[in-house]
């Protein structure tokens, strides 16, 4: 019976096949996955140290009454620009970002200065919902860096710190925060460069870590992590056209910058004495040298380090700790990164023949500040004595009031006279003697410094070239 043989025959094959290949026959079409994996450890190891932050600030509208009026010519431009303090207007906003517990023990928090920015009122919220007043340790706009501190006896959660001057073009990295509002949000991707150069509307912001992670609003401030959870950034929020892409500053310039707002609650520069500018291709040509070679030293100031190491105006600076400089800011960007009292490395050409040297940085003497007013300004202040003068009437106490002024300097020529009031140099408040120090040291090199005086109510902005 040929049919009966053929359907046994069938029926052998298909058990060897059942034997042979019992996966084809499985229920399971595969092995299951291993679901923790690296960042997902790192995530629930970091996550309790990634902070919401919540700040609240005032804005002050300040409104020129001579706005709405043509100027005609002739009119003194001591006056045209003078707002009268009674046209203010108080307005409230708030800010949300994200930060990092980098010290559990003294309740240290790290973020964005802008997220913080002019802040009175800060409230941090943890992943488990507990909430807290932080109050400001230190914040520096230059490098977007700020510290808070929980004012707390409460055990914090903190991160490993990482280092970021061996990360690797493709590595995945993990950026956690609050992005509008909705916390402890993860995303992931690669370091796509690093050390790039961020122009903003205000400033140029260098050597930053650049990720394909989202940072958006409210991430900023928050930790970027490598696949281990160990803190290599602090993400930013700053570039508002960046599509896909994001920026985070290194961990290792943020240590120094930390160092210093822990300790004494701002960045201390570190002083060389050296003032450059950038080689054109006019000054090239008469010196002799292409226009990228580096920047030419154009004053060593007084009993600097600078000038007790042996460099000369003249010089060409063509390497700073063994980083090649070819523009001023760069020859900037990379003095931020150095510490006062720290020993820094400089290559210079001088005749066609390159030298070296080492120089001990230092902290601009504060004592040098009211002469170096004198010199560029042309003016001595003081605190202010009385909150009423003849010039000024019921005016502030905050700000230095003008107690002399050299005869020719331009301040002098305009009409500003003794009893005016000082209330900013560039975008630094004055509130006393000390803030006004501070200024001027911080912008001596500066090619101008603008001015706000104040006389009887009415404020003026003044520009002043150095």
């Amino acid at each position: 019976m040929p049919e009966i043989h053929l359907f046994h025959n069938k029926r052998i094959v298909f058990l060897l096949w059942i034997l042979l290949y019992p996966a084809l026959f499985s229920t399971k079409v595969s092995a299951e996955y291993p679901r923790r994996d690296a960042i997902v450890e790192a995530v629930q190891n970091v996550s309790p140290a990634v902070v919401n932050i919540s700040s609240e600030y005032e804005v002050h509208i300040q409104k020129n009454p001579f706005s709405s009026f043509g100027m005609t010519p002739g009119f003194d431009s001591f006056f045209k620009d003078f707002f009268d303090f009674k046209y203010n207007k108080d307005i409230k906003r708030s800010n949300l970002g994200s930060g990092i517990i980098i010290d559990g023990k003294r309740k240290l928090i790290l973020t964005n200065a802008h997220v913080v920015a002019k802040s009175a009122n800060i409230t941090i919220t943890l992943k488990d919902e507990r909430e807290f007043k932080a109050i400001m340790i230190g914040a520096d706009p230059d490098s977007d860096l700020a510290v808070l501190k929980i004012e707390s006896d409460t055990f914090l959660p903190d991160i490993e710190m990482g280092r970021s001057d061996d990360l690797m073009i493709g590595e995945t990295v993990i950026a956690i925060g609050n992005p509008f509002g909705f916390q402890n949000t993860v995303t992931t991707g690669v370091i796509s460069s690093t050390n790039r150069s961020i122009k903003t509307e205000e400033r140029i912001f260098h050597n930053f870590i650049q990720t394909d992670a989202s940072i958006n609003p409210g991430n900023s401030g928050g930790p970027l992590l490598n696949i281990n959870g160990q803190l290599i950034g602090i993400n930013t929020a700053i570039y508002a056209n960046a599509q896909g892409i994001g920026f985070a500053i290194p961990i290792d310039k943020a240590k120094r910058i930390v160092s210093d707002l822990i300790k004494y609650g701002e960045v201390i520069p570190a002083w060389t004495g050296i003032i450059i500018q950038d080689i054109d291709k006019h000054l090239a040509q008469y010196l002799n040298i292409p226009a990228d070679k580096g920047v030419v030293v154009k004053e060593i100031e007084p009993k600097s380090p600078a000038e007790k190491s042996g460099i000369q105006e003249g010089d060409i600076i063509i390497s700073l700790n063994d980083q090649k400089v070819i523009s001023s800011e760069e020859f900037s960007a990379i003095m931020k990164s150095v510490a006062a009292d720290e020993s820094i490395h400089i290559i210079i050409l001088r005749n066609k023949l390159m030298k070296s040297f080492s120089i001990k940085t230092l902290i601009y003497p504060i004592e040098n500040a009211i002469p170096l007013a004198y010199q560029l300004l042309g003016i001595k202040v003081q605190n202010i004595t009385s909150p009423m003068n003849s010039f000024n009437k019921n005016r502030s106490t905050k700000g230095v009031e003008i107690t002399d002024l050299r005869p020719g300097a331009y301040l002098y020529k305009i009409g500003a006279t003794p009893g005016d009031v000082i209330l900013q140099i560039n975008e630094q408040t004055i509130d006393n003697l000390n803030d006004f120090k501070k200024a001027i040291i911080k912008y001596r090199t500066k090619s101008s410094m603008v001015i706000l005086l104040m006389r009887g109510g009415y404020g003026y902005y003044i520009t002043i070239t150095l």
